[in-house]
């Protein structure tokens, strides 16, 4: 059957939550009626949004497959009139050893009428599907409208041979069922972000509709997961490669195109990376936060760049109402420092306290004048205050029911220049995956909307005010030295002697900046999860042994 007028389609860009399973069927329902009300005839929604994605090992438990599978069908019942694709957990056959797969359902007439499961199952990375799925052996397409409809499911549309130098698995399933027949392909993702994956994606996704010479359609969930944030940004692009129909980032979205025409809605999508950071940021606070159980947030400020920016993200993310900026001066705090604390609080509007923690730090070295006699002061009496004021961060959170937000960097978390159990603790790291030299640039952009960081934050030397006159310096190379040392060694895995040559620094400048890495693994594993902004964070996508010999 020819169809020549219109066939309206729309993608559902949603926030799902794991394991929410009444809350992510009402959001499907709801977005699919309205759909379904403006005329589109098909609707798509993300990866396992049913089930909210990524379900990790909740997926082993019958209870979470068998609720998956309720909520589908009542999904069904209550679409009728429009069909919608969205993803779903579904059994797997017995002899794959697995018990379940990630599938995409295309429920029609108020029934599961068609179900194709994924076939490349991720292991790199922050991914670790293949502990959770068994594969699919095939995949089929359906007719809809006319077209013969090749659906996919987020990595299966991965593996083009004709745009990744190395693929990672043997096989292609679009090219399997372009070659089959497939003249439209449908890719259902939950493809978190990471700065510069939004033009990634565009153009791997182009480049398989130019090279199969089909449109391309992918609807990408929207929100925070633990320390995934994703991204939304959805895309129709024609068989030329030109996006023709394109959904928000960082917010729920509903977009519809043309099948017939390819012609479709261009809603305007953040693109600096600087800007596109700070939304991620932003929406991976508040999703974590709220998703959590939390309603407010409190945070130790120093008067110090990182503590600032943290505190902008938590106003953005959660209301000046809900946020609660805490001073904790000591022996070696700056008058200027308390200043530009509280003229912070000012400037977002939230609530200030100053709590000096002088006698919790002098009763804790009385206790231990025995112990440490005939000892010289050290690293241990500076550690001691930063504990201190961890301890009344976490009193302050039992006792108000608000989630502590750590302020660490990544450059600081990168050398384990952070105290645990001090600065360390809290229930989000929210810029543990930011460096430095990102922190200065994520807070300009935070004043160039409004004036909100005080100049002197941004202009004073970075310092822990842990002795007289300290310095980060004092400790550390030029965050612009350390931070590409980090992104070399971090991110791209190269050797001291590469970074050396190729950055012309000092090879024992570089050795010495990665034993500092590789003897501060410990302290990373007891962090606080992190917001994942960058192609490599620290965190369970960076799976590194802490006892090592280290070959540096």
């Amino acid at each position: 059957m020819a169809y020549t007028g219109v066939v309206k389609i729309a993608l559902g860009q949603i926030n799902p939550t794991v394991g929410d399973f009444s809350g992510n069927a009402a959001k499907i329902i709801q977005f699919a009626g309205q759909a379904r009300t403006a005329g589109a005839v098909l609707i798509l929604f993300p990866e396992l949004a049913v089930c909210g994605y990524p379900p990790r090992d909740l997926v082993e438990r019958p209870s979470f497959v068998a609720r998956n599978r309720e909520a589908a069908e009542k999904i069904a019942l209550e679409t009728q009139g429009i069909a919608v694709i969205c993803g779903m957990v579904t059994p797997a056959e017995a002899e794959t050893g697995k018990s379940v797969m990630n599938s995409a359902a295309l429920l029609r007439d108020g029934r599961i009428d068609f179900i194709q499961s994924k076939m490349l199952l991720p292991t790199y990375d922050v991914f670790d599907e293949w502990r959770n799925f068994a594969p699919a052996r095939a995949q089929q397409l359906f007719s809809f409208c006319g077209k013969q409809m090749a659906l996919t499911i987020c990595e299966d549309a991965w593996n083009d041979k004709h745009f990744w130098n190395k693929r990672l698995y043997r096989v292609d399933p679009v090219e399997e069922l372009v070659r089959a027949g497939g003249n439209f392909v449908l890719n259902i993702s939950a493809s978190p972000f990471w700065m510069g994956k939004r033009e990634l994606r565009r153009n791997m996704l182009a480049a398989i509709a130019r090279n199969r010479n089909v449109p391309v359609a992918m609807v990408n969930q929207v929100g925070g997961n633990d320390s995934l944030v994703f991204d939304g940004s959805s895309l129709v692009i024609s068989p030329t490669g030109q996006v023709i129909a394109q959904g928000k980032s960082f917010e729920e979205d509903l977009v519809y195109f043309d099948s017939q025409s390819l012609t479709g809605e261009m809603h305007a999508q953040i693109e600096s990376d600087d800007a596109s950071a700070y939304a991620a940021l932003v929406l991976g606070t508040r999703d974590y936060v709220h998703k959590c159980g939390f309603g407010r947030a409190i945070i130790g400020l120093s008067g110090g760049i990182d503590s600032a920016l943290t505190a902008a993200i938590a106003v953005d993310a959660l209301g000046a109402e809900n946020v609660i900026g805490v001073g904790m001066p000591g022996p070696y705090s700056s008058s200027g420092s308390i200043d530009d604390a509280r003229q912070l609080a000012k400037n977002l509007g939230i609530r200030f306290e100053l709590l000096s923690i002088n006698e919790v730090y002098e009763a804790c070295r009385k206790a231990l004048t025995g112990v440490f006699a005939g000892m010289a002061e050290d690293v241990t009496e500076e550690n001691i205050q930063s504990r201190c004021r961890g301890m009344v961060l976490m009193a302050l959170s039992n006792k108000f029911g608000a989630l502590v937000l750590s302020t660490g960097n990544k450059s600081e978390l990168g050398v384990g220049y952070c105290t645990l159990y001090g600065d360390m603790v809290g229930g989000l790291a929210v810029i543990s995956d930011v460096p430095k030299t990102l922190v200065y640039r994520l807070s300009e952009y935070v004043n160039s909307r409004r004036a909100i960081i005080p100049r002197a934050t941004i202009e004073k030397a970075p310092s822990a005010e842990l002795r007289p006159d300290q310095k980060d310096l004092d400790s550390l190379p030029p965050y612009d030295v350390l931070d590409a040392i980090l992104e070399d060694y971090v991110e791209e895995s190269r050797s001291a002697e590469e970074i050396a040559r190729t950055r012309n620094y000092d090879l024992n400048l570089v050795r010495r900046v990665i034993r500092m890495v590789e003897r501060s693994e410990y302290k990373r594993q007891q962090a606080a999860p992190g917001i994942k902004i960058s192609e490599k964070a620290f965190g369970y996508g960076r799976r590194f042994p802490i006892a090592v010999k280290s070959e540096i």
